[in-house]
C-alpha cells in the first residue's frame, strides 16, 4: 500500500497547495472589494454633499427670482406715481406759472427760450462777442426760471407735490437698481447651482462605474472562496484515505463486495477520480488476506 500511501501524500499536497491558493486570492480580492466599498462611500458623502449645495444655491436663486419679480412689481408702482405726479406738476406749474411781476415772461417761455439757445450755442459757430452775448443771455434766463420756481415753491400744493414727484423719482429708481442687482445675484446662484449639479451627475457615473466593479470583484472573491472551501474538503477527504490506508479502524456495515485492485485504485487516484474510504478498506482487506 505504499504507493497508494505516497499519491493519497502527493493529493493531499496539491490540494493543500489549491486550498491556499484559493485562500490568497479570495482575501486579495476581498481586500479589493473593501478598498473599493471605502471609495464608493467616498463618492457617495461628496455626491450628497455638492447634491446638498446645489439644493440650497437653487433655494436662494428661487427667494432672489422672487424678489426680483415684487422689485419689479414696485417698480412700476413707483413709475406709474412718478408719471401721476409728474404730469399733476406740471399741470400746476402751467396754471399757476404766469408773471409774477408784470411784463414778465411766463416760465415755460423762458424754458422754451433756454433750450433755443443752447440748441444754437452747441451748433453755430460764432465769434467771441456773440458767443459772449449768447452765454449772458443764457445766464440771465436761468437766473430767470430759479427765481420763478423759487416763487412757485412758495405755494403750497406745488411745493408738496414737488417733494411727492422726488419721492417717487427715488423709490423708483431705488426699485429699479434692485432688479437689476437681484437679477444678477439670482443668476450667479443659478450658474452655482448648475455647476453642482453637473458635479453631481459625475460623481454619480464615478458611484456607478465603482459599484459594477466592486460586484465584479465579490463575486470573483465568493467564487475564490467557494474553490477554497472545494479543497478543504478535498483535503479532509484525502486525509481520511490516508488515515485508513495507515491502519485505521474499518467502520461496521461496509459491503463485502469485490475488493478493487490496487493498480485500479492507483489509476483511479492519478486520473483524479474521487474514491471512497471504503475502497480503500476494501484493498487493505484484500492486501491482508
Amino acid at each position: 500500500m505504499s504507493d497508494a500511501t505516497e499519491e493519497l501524500e502527493r493529493k493531499r499536497a496539491e490540494a493543500n497547495a489549491r486550498a491556499d491558493e484559493h485562500r490568497a486570492r479570495r482575501d486579495k480580492l476581498n481586500t479589493e472589494a473593501r478598498t473599493l466599498a471605502d471609495e464608493r462611500g467616498r463618492i457617495l458623502d461628496e455626491l450628497h454633499a455638492r447634491s446638498a449645495d446645489a439644493q440650497e444655491h437653487r433655494r436662494v436663486r428661487d427667494q432672489l427670482n422672487a424678489d426680483v419679480r415684487e422689485a419689479k412689481r414696485l417698480r412700476e408702482e413707483w413709475n406709474h406715481k412718478l408719471q401721476e405726479v409728474g404730469d399733476r406738476l406740471q399741470e400746476l406749474k402751467r396754471t399757476r406759472s404766469a408773471p409774477l411781476r408784470p411784463g414778465a415772461a411766463p416760465v415755460w417761455r423762458l424754458r422754451k427760450e433756454l433750450k433755443e439757445l443752447e440748441f444754437r450755442h452747441m451748433t453755430t459757430a460764432l465769434t467771441g462777442d456773440q458767443e459772449k452775448r449768447l452765454v449772458e443771455e443764457m445766464k440771465r434766463l436761468e437766473a430767470a426760471i430759479r427765481d420763478q420756481d423759487e416763487q412757485l415753491r412758495q405755494d403750497p400744493e406745488i411745493d408738496s407735490t414737488l417733494k411727492a414727484f422726488q419721492e417717487a423719482r427715488i423709490e423708483a429708481e431705488r426699485h429699479h437698481a434692485a432688479v437689476g442687482g437681484l437679477a444678477v445675484d439670482a443668476q450667479r446662484e443659478h450658474e452655482s447651482m448648475v455647476a453642482l449639479y453637473e458635479s453631481v451627475d459625475e460623481l454619480r457615473r464615478q458611484a456607478d462605474e465603482v459599484q459594477a466593479k466592486l460586484i465584479e470583484v465579490k463575486g470573483a472573491a465568493d467564487e475564490a472562496h467557494r474553490a477554497h472551501i472545494a479543497s478543504i474538503e478535498e483535503v479532509r477527504d484525502i486525509e481520511k484515505l490516508l488515515y485508513a490506508a495507515r491502519g485505521g479502524r474499518v467502520p461496521a456495515g461496509w459491503t463485502d463486495a469485490e475488493p478493487p485492485r490496487e493498480e485500479d485504485f492507483l489509476a483511479r487516484l492519478k486520473k483524479g477520480e474521487k474514491v471512497s474510504t471504503q475502497d480503500l478498506m476494501e484493498l487493505q482487506k484484500k492486501g491482508r488476506g
